[in-house]
């Protein structure tokens, strides 16, 4: 006897028939299953069971109000399968209807949709609902929703279209960034606590959604790096401790090795030099050895700049802070 489902409550939501295409059942799906993760109602995980779709289908002529004959697709699990299913099925009405077997190829019943092939096919008839002889089990006693508990639980948590507003206005970060961070409760977790450690929202957003997503190839929950390893890393950046590209050498070495972003930046020498004696002393060097070009630049020639930039960066191995660069050329070559 498999006891594993015993104790835990089902909740089930009727639609009205009132979606028109895949696309949009599953949008209704995936926000709905966005608002139960973020209710904190159930992991609502699709491979185990915690969230399944029964899916209706029927057609109609444009123009036509009649509800004509559906048939039931059981026990989908995955959105991807739930959007061919439907597809499938819709063909299978259509192409019935077009070759005017419509009344006697699509029968009121229950099918079942094979991934393998993506076609629906016949499990069993399905009978009108007054047929279903609905009866109490006696066995269940009542439940009574008392006032208190109705006030205990009426403060919901933040759903995820407020969080992706809020996050748009307080963080000053785009819609869709906003959109895609919220779409996963764990993942607008991580970037609150990215943003606990004071850093700006914009960079939040690329380093976790390019940068870490870039490297990950299993959830979020999952990820070697926390939210406040890769916040230091965003940190280390915007006070010019280290680059941006010396910062994603910080970032690939922390998704195979445990230590602080600190440690990591001395391990691998990746601290930018912005002391003025330091880069003054390789930027005379560079001027020294490109005279032509320093002439070239002074009679108006202002893109060797960009020359002189690269050639600092080059003799400093990386190391030099590009700003100061900029910075101290264009004192020595004014």
């Amino acid at each position: 006897m498999d006891l594993n489902r015993a104790g835990t409550p089902l909740l089930e939501i009727v639609s009205e028939p009132d979606m028109r295409t895949a696309e949009e059942a599953l949008l209704y799906l995936k926000k709905l299953h966005s608002i139960v993760r973020y209710l904190g109602i159930s992991d609502a995980n699709m491979q185990e069971g915690s969230f399944r779709c029964d899916v209706n289908v029927s057609i109609r002529p444009k123009g036509d109000t009649n509800l004509y004959t559906r048939c039931e697709i059981k026990n989908m699990n995955s959105f991807k399968f739930i959007e061919k299913a439907i597809a499938y099925e819709v063909n299978r009405h259509i192409e019935a209807w077009e070759d005017g077997i419509h009344s006697t190829e699509i029968v009121q019943e229950t099918r079942l949709f094979n991934p393998d092939s993506g076609e629906t096919r016949s499990m069993r008839g399905k009978e009108d609902a007054a047929d279903y002889r609905y009866f109490p089990d006696p066995d269940l006693r009542p439940v009574i929703i008392t006032e208190e508990m109705m006030e205990k639980y009426s403060q919901i948590p933040e759903l995820p279209d407020e969080k992706k507003a809020r996050f748009v206005k307080d963080y000053h970060i785009k819609d869709y960034d906003a959109s895609v961070i919220t779409s996963q409760l764990e993942m607008a977790h991580f970037f609150e606590e990215m943003l606990e450690e004071g850093i700006s929202g914009k960079n939040a957003v690329t380093w976790l959604t390019v940068e870490l997503q870039g490297r990950l190839s299993d959830s979020i929950t999952n990820s070697p790096v926390d939210a406040k390893k890769l916040a230091t890393i965003v940190k280390r950046i915007e006070d010019n401790t280290i680059s941006g590209k010396a910062a994603k050498e910080v970032l690939d070495y922390l998704m195979e090795n445990d230590a602080s972003v600190d440690d990591v930046i001395d391990k691998l020498g990746l601290k930018q030099v912005s002391d003025d004696g330091a880069l003054f002393a390789i930027i005379d060097e560079i001027l020294a050895n490109n005279p032509e070009k320093v002439a070239e630049y002074k009679a108006g020639k202002e893109k060797l700049l960009a020359f002189f930039v690269g050639q600092t960066m080059k003799a400093s191995k990386g190391s030099a802070n590009p700003q100061k660069v900029n910075e101290l050329l264009k004192q020595r070559l004014a």
